[in-house]
This record gives structure tokens, C-alpha cells and sequence, in this order.
């Protein structure tokens, strides 16, 4: 990684940003970078983790993408016994669940993601207002690698 990128890379590395969609594909392949993007209104500012294409505070259709430092606090949480067949293939089930909660990056944006390094099978221990950091869950099946979004308390 360098420290240091001239002028010329930095404005090529904004206009790619800037000509990506605003989609869940778009939103993926940041995933798959370990970058956590948003769209923000250019209108009224609100932001908005997975990216829209059309602002739902102002209905303004200027979005740009913006950077979450993904960093946060766990607003909600909630622990699943009985999950989709890849969280089984993982090792989660009725006597192993896994945590899936609301985060509230500093930013001010609400995110749901899993919520790794928690115990699911004792929720009590479990407190809302938990600081958590981002965390970038990489599967590979066959050619196709997928990147989960995932919250850590830190």
C-alpha cells in the first residue's frame, strides 16, 4: 500500500468511483476491495449504506459515493438458531447461532450486517451501545469470491 499518490492517480481513482452505479453489484465489488461505500445526497447530504440511486429524504437525484470509516456503535441485535443453508455450512445452528445486529456507523447511517466475535447463545451478555469495526468476510466457491459485511466489537 503506498502512502503517497500523485495527483493524476487520485483524480482517476475519483472518476472511476464516480462512473460506478449506485447498485448492490457496485456495492459488491467495494465489498470485495474491503471498502464500506455509501451514496450521499449532493442535494441535502443524507447518506444512505447500501447505496440508492435517488435521495428518500429530498428525492434529489444527484448521488455521489463517500467512504464509511466503518466505525460504529450496535444499535439491535438479534441471534439465529435457524439460518440460510450457508450459515449451517459454517456451523451455525440451534446450539451454535450467530449474531446479526443494526450498527450506527459515526457517520449517523444505520447498516445490518453479522456481528462476529459475539456469543449468540447467551444474548444476555450481548449490550446495545457495543463499539464495533468493520470486518470483511471473504467466501470463495469454486471461481465466484464473495464478501460479506460483518461488524467486530472493537
Amino acid at each position: 500500500m503506498h502512502a503517497y499518490h500523485s495527483a493524476k492517480e487520485i483524480g482517476r481513482k475519483a472518476k472511476q468511483m464516480e462512473v460506478m452505479p449506485f447498485n448492490d453489484i457496485s456495492y459488491e465489488r467495494f465489498l470485495n476491495q474491503e471498502k464500506l461505500m455509501g451514496s450521499r445526497c449532493r442535494k441535502c447530504g443524507a447518506l444512505f449504506v447500501p447505496p440508492r440511486t435517488i435521495c428518500i429524504k429530498c428525492f434529489g437525484i444527484e448521488m455521489e459515493w463517500i467512504e464509511m470509516k466503518g466505525k460504529g456503535k450496535l444499535a439491535a441485535f438479534t441471534c439465529i438458531a435457524i439460518g440460510p443453508p450457508f450459515m449451517a455450512k459454517e456451523g451455525y445452528d440451534r446450539k451454535r447461532p450467530y449474531v446479526s445486529g443494526v450498527v450506527e456507523l459515526e457517520e449517523g447511517v444505520k447498516v445490518v450486517a453479522r456481528i462476529e466475535g459475539l456469543d449468540g447463545s447467551k444474548p444476555e451478555t450481548i449490550e446495545i451501545g457495543t463499539p464495533v469495526q468493520v470486518e470483511f468476510l471473504h467466501r470463495r466457491e469454486g471461481e465466484n469470491l464473495t464478501t460479506f459485511l460483518a461488524f467486530r466489537p472493537s
